[in-house]
């Protein structure tokens, strides 16, 4: 099944194999450099079926790091739809991870970080004026303005990623960063129509969805990357998840891209392999969503299996994909089954 093609509204992707979104911090003020050239154009010769971009920030302090890839201007459109091109060319569909960090933007990357400083940006915003951790600025709380603001950063970074040309848009709304931040008990403790209860901390994430599909053809796939579970006690829950997962497909999201943490520095998290998976699982047989999972997959046997036993719809890979830009060429051809191999490198699969 991992080699079988996919339907998802009217995009098909010729394999169930998805490179998850990984930040490479090479950018500069968000565009895109030779580097995002050839990691990209590997992984799409490499046989991915889906390569999800890393995260594209909507607006410049939303950034994870200085480094990141941007959508917040329109000039960030030409260099991305080059990479698009160059996979397209592979036969690999893409899709864009649009994000915004919050209280965890940073004004360095990560190989820059020295122990002793503040870590964070001075400009970081937030549900509510609660570090991320220890030795973590303070963010800044948002007003009802600055949501707006933010909310039209997402949809014009949509709008844009239209003209790019991609064939999925994911927004991101896991890992601890923004859209996270208020969906989480943990960091949201807003007393206004955006915090509070369960319904009021989902709002804003609905508003950006709902929006969004106006905006984006109906033919394009829309994807949510979550978080479905904290980690740190009082945090969100899989139960919670599956609410969220529910209202997202009845507001028209189509995939549910499944991972976890992220929300505090104090969580607590054991990894093994496939760790997430049940969270897929639980997600698509209860809403009937199709779902994508990803963590700590390594071989060909999980990934299978995770379709056979019908736990997602899609299994993306990271770190793998990291490590070998090829794995998916290398696997079709030690099962046997038929794979499409660039004509330039086809003599060395023979």
């Amino acid at each position: 099944m991992l080699f079988e093609p996919i339907k998802i509204k009217d995009l098909t992707i010729k394999n169930r194999i998805v490179m998850s979104s990984m930040c490479m911090y090479s950018s500069s003020d968000g565009f895109p450099t030779d580097w995002h050239k050839i990691h990209y154009g590997s992984r799409a010769a490499g046989g991915a079926g889906l390569i999800m971009s890393e995260a594209a920030a909507v607006e410049p302090r939303g950034r994870i790091s200085p480094y990141d890839l941007g959508l917040w201007k329109d000039e960030h459109i030409a260099g991305l739809k080059n990479l698009v091109d160059i996979c397209h060319d592979f036969g690999s569909k893409v899709g864009v991870q649009l994000a915004h960090a919050g209280r965890k933007a940073e004004s360095y990357g990560p190989w820059e970080r020295r122990g002793a400083e503040t870590k964070g940006s001075t400009e970081a915003i937030a549900p509510s004026a609660i570090p991320f951790g220890q030795n973590w600025h303070t963010p800044n709380e948002m007003s009802v303005d600055d949501i707006e603001n933010v909310k039209t950063s997402f949809l014009n970074a949509v709008k844009r990623a239209v003209k790019v040309g991609f064939d999925i848009i994911e927004i991101h709304a896991a890992h601890g960063y923004l859209l996270n931040q208020f969906l989480s008990p943990i960091s949201n403790i807003r007393e206004d129509s955006y915090g509070g209860s369960f319904e009021n901390r989902q709002r804003l994430l609905l508003e950006i969805v709902k929006e969004a599909k106006n905006l984006i053809p109906n033919s394009t796939p829309l994807f949510v990357r979550l978080s479905c579970v904290d980690y740190v006690q009082g945090g969100v829950t899989i139960e919670d998840t599956v609410k969220i997962a529910k209202n997202l497909k009845d507001f028209g999201v189509d995939v549910i891209d499944c991972s976890s943490g992220g929300i505090a520095e104090e969580e607590t998290r054991e990894e093994f392999p496939c760790f997430q998976c049940s969270f897929a699982e639980k997600i698509k047989s209860e809403t009937g969503v199709m779902t994508m999972a990803v963590g700590a997959i390594t071989e060909y046997d999980q990934a299978e299996n995770i379709l056979k036993n019908k736990q997602a719809d899609l299994v993306a890979f990271g770190r793998k994909f990291l490590r070998n830009p090829y794995f998916p060429t290398q696997w079709a051809k030690e099962k046997g089954i038929d794979f499409e191999v660039p004509l330039q490198y086809k003599r060395g699969w023979m």
